[in-house]
């Protein structure tokens, strides 16, 4: 996005459009599974009490950091581009 002052095109607004319905829609999936992963056996079999709300706090907690991470991720590396450094090279880990 080389844009730094005016107005953006109808392009570059579908394109951070996008952008953030990937990030939402991918940390989602990720939170879901993680919630699945660790809650799951609580959800599922008959638990001991402090088991099943230790299991339910910690598939909620890491959900929700998993889920905020993921959408900051995404986003900052949307923001930074995908160019390299230097016109008309490539990065190393291309």
């Amino acid at each position: 996005m080389g844009h730094i002052r005016g107005r953006r095109t109808q392009s570059e607004r579908d394109e951070i459009t996008v952008e953030i319905g990937y990030a939402l829609a991918s940390a989602l999936f990720a939170a879901a599974v993680v919630f699945g992963v660790l809650a799951g056996p609580a959800l599922l079999f008959d638990l001991p009490r402090a088991v099943e709300k230790a299991l339910l706090g910690t598939g909620t907690a890491l959900a929700a950091v998993l889920f905020l991470v993921r959408v900051v991720s995404v986003l900052l590396r949307f923001r930074r581009g995908t160019q390299p450094s230097q016109p008309g090279r490539t990065s190393p880990d291309s």
